[in-house]
């Protein structure tokens, strides 16, 4: 393999291998859970820090893992990120208890958080930049067939084997991405000399851990004093780090701040959270929606969004050519309103007895708006990045789509919540009206109960002991009806969050500059391929 080593796409394909296989534990472990909490004898709670903590850990860490890249080699951290989330996932699928698990999850999350910011740090170091969009396209494509991948693999796993191959099937991927890596990725240091701010490594981790654990948990503890705190305290750290890396700028700083000096790179920032924000409100309430209320599979619902993700997948590759070519701001703006334009379709065609396959046209809309995203984004916010900070810059990028994301779910997650509360209390009043009267009491309790909990009314929508079969059916299937319509009706103004902000991202790239094409004179008009680069 010695003829391919440092070719571009040898080295492409092994960078996407191991961010594929990071980016697919962050959905796979969700089908998983019920059969995890039987085996592990394990809490609701439990397992939401089997999932939460691989979150936390990765937020909490890109920026330092980013910078760490610069000064001892980003081949060297991808090799050293790849071992250690082998090596967890093993432990992962060998835990014997919910402690256990959630330890090697942590582990897991150090492992991503060391090799995902150097996926971008390596593209930029092997491609030129006429090149660059296209892998960049590349890279976007996998996040988005990881992302369909997660529950559609994970329910094919957990229904013919057993939930503990979810995390076993990283080992050949990474053993694979090992071997790739020491044959293939050249070991290029543009930093070598850089000395890593520890201090500052300190205060960012602190900042973004009480931030995300903050956000995370929020919910589940009503906003309370507690959390009330952790935001505070990722307050002052955050502005204690960035009083402390103003005094750094000449002085190696973990955050550059001439990265946002471009406008590229910060609007790019915004957009890279905003689209994040988009694709939480794609997935969490439209996954709810294709299980709970239409009744599929977690391995169908996967069916059903894989055509969008994967014209998605085949696009990302295109839209990132194209941003080589003519500039990647137009492509983005596209992109962005064919995603907003696609989920107001899928909001307006979402009802109760639907099939799955109705959504197509909708999703395959969304799906290609997604795909006109990444590769151009990436692009435009990495294009005038210099190799020295390529490391700190694809760390930052990281950080704040990761940030996005978690927004994101405490956003529309609340919204959903707050929206299904109300639903479920008018639905429940209006279709109860023929239950008698203890009965029908009973029934309204429980729906506002349900709201409150989650998604099952629990012990209080269970008829009382000897109410007649036909009686108990009839109260069975009211209650099915009452959450069906009840969680369309919530859907829909819940979709209206994430439309609004990728809408928003979308006017964010009015403030970009016209591209410049190299040797570009002032006075001379700004063209490629004879038309207005932009």
């Amino acid at each position: 393999m010695s003829r391919w080593r440092g070719d571009p796409w040898a080295v492409l394909l092994t960078l996407s291998l191991g961010f594929f296989m990071t980016l697919l534990d962050i959905t796979v472990v969700n089908v998983a859970i019920p059969s995890m909490i039987g085996e592990l004898h394990a809490s609701l709670d439990e397992m939401l820090w089997v999932i939460n903590v691989y979150v936390l850990v990765l937020a909490a860490l890109l920026i330092t893992s980013g910078r760490l890249g610069d000064v001892r080699g980003p081949r060297t951290m991808f090799v050293a990120g790849v071992a250690l989330f082998t090596v967890a996932s093993v432990l992962c699928g060998l835990a014997q208890d919910p402690a256990q698990l959630i330890t090697a999850r942590a582990v897991q999350g150090l492992g991503a958080a060391a090799l995902v910011p150097q996926t971008m740090t390596i593209i930029i170091g092997t491609f030129p930049a006429e090149r660059r969009g296209a892998a960049l396209g590349v890279w976007g494509a996998v996040a988005g067939v990881a992302t369909i991948a997660g529950p559609t693999l994970g329910g094919l796993l957990v229904s013919t084997t057993d939930w503990r191959w979810i995390f076993f099937v990283n080992v050949p991927i990474g053993a694979v991405v090992l071997a790739m890596a020491l044959t293939l990725v050249p070991d290029t240091r543009h930093g070598s000399h850089l000395r890593l701010d520890m201090p500052g490594v300190t205060l960012a981790t602190a900042t973004l851990f009480c931030l995300t654990f903050a956000l995370t948990e929020g919910e589940r503890y009503d906003w309370g004093t507690a959390i009330q705190a952790l935001l505070g305290g990722a307050a002052l750290s955050l502005a204690a780090f960035l009083i402390h890396q103003r005094s750094r700028q000449g002085d190696e700083p973990l955050l550059p701040f001439a990265l946002f000096r471009d406008r590229g790179y910060a609007v790019m920032s915004f957009v890279s959270a905003t689209v994040q924000v988009g694709m939480i409100g794609l997935f969490l309430p439209v996954m709810i929606y294709l299980q709970s209320v239409l009744h599929l599979s977690a391995f169908t619902a996967g069916l059903v969004m894989a055509p969008a993700m994967m014209v998605s997948a085949l696009l990302s590759p295109l839209a990132g050519r194209m941003s080589d070519r003519i500039g990647g701001t137009y492509i983005l703006m596209g992109g962005l309103t064919l995603f907003a334009a696609g989920l107001t379709w899928l909001a307006w065609v979402t009802d109760v007895g639907r099939t799955g396959w109705e959504f197509q046209p909708a999703l395959i809309m969304t799906g290609a708006g997604i795909g006109c995203v990444f590769g151009p984004m990436v692009t435009v916010a990495l294009r005038n990045v210099e190799p020295g900070l390529a490391g700190a810059a694809s760390g930052v990028l990281n950080t704040i789509r990761q940030i996005g994301t978690i927004c994101g779910s405490a956003a529309v997650g609340a919204v959903l919540q707050n929206r299904l509360a109300a639903s479920l209390h008018t639905e429940a009043a209006q279709q109860a009206a023929d239950l008698p009267a203890g009965i029908r009491d009973r029934f309204l309790t429980g729906f506002d109960n349900a709201a409150e909990s989650g998604l099952e009314a629990g012990a209080a929508l269970r008829p009382p002991p000897g109410t007649p079969a036909d009686l108990a059916e009839h109260i069975h299937r009211t209650a099915e009806s009452v959450f069906e319509h009840g969680f369309v009706h919530a859907m829909r103004p819940t979709l209206a969050l994430p439309i609004a902000v990728i809408a928003l991202g979308a006017l964010s790239c009015v403030l970009m500059r016209r591209r410049r094409p190299p040797g570009h004179r002032p006075g001379v008009p700004e063209t490629t391929g004879g038309q207005t680069a932009n």
